[in-house]
């Protein structure tokens, strides 16, 4: 996760959460019911469910956001995360720990750090490509 996450009440107001998302530099918040989330509301949930349909701006989230949230557990590996992106049609994961969330990986989130593994992963070879295969030098000739 490299943003810190993002959360709303359910009451909130589409407004309310269209300033969040613009304060907090992010394309989602989280809908939590307490600590426990219950929806997700993206942008495109503002657009699509809430400007298009023309909903007044005090409307609530619950209104545009989307449910049955599939979370990541904390505790999941990197592939499980993948295998839930895979299998469903969104680009973000919100993370739970004891049904509390805790924050969001994103597809962007995924594509970071992957790219830099496969930076890592490769240095040899890019030094290789790039300064050539070191000559090997033949052994030094002691003289008596």
């Amino acid at each position: 996760m490299i943003k810190a996450p993002v959360t709303v009440q359910v009451d909130t107001t589409i407004h309310s959460a269209a300033v969040a998302m613009d304060q907090h530099s992010v394309g989602a918040v989280v809908v939590v019911d307490d600590e426990r989330p219950v929806g997700v509301v993206t942008d495109r949930d503002l657009v699509v469910r809430g400007l298009a349909r023309r909903l007044p701006l005090d409307a609530r989230v619950d209104a545009v956001m989307s449910v049955g949230v599939v979370c990541a557990d904390a505790d999941d590996e990197l592939h499980d995360v993948t295998r839930i992106l895979s299998s469903h049609p969104f680009r973000r994961v919100p993370v739970v720990e004891r049904g509390r969330f805790v924050g969001m990986i994103t597809l962007d989130d995924l594509i970071v750090r992957l790219a830099g593994d496969l930076h890592e992963a490769t240095k040899g070879v890019t030094a290789q490509l790039l300064f050539g295969q070191p000559e090997p030098q033949p052994p030094a000739v002691v003289s008596r």
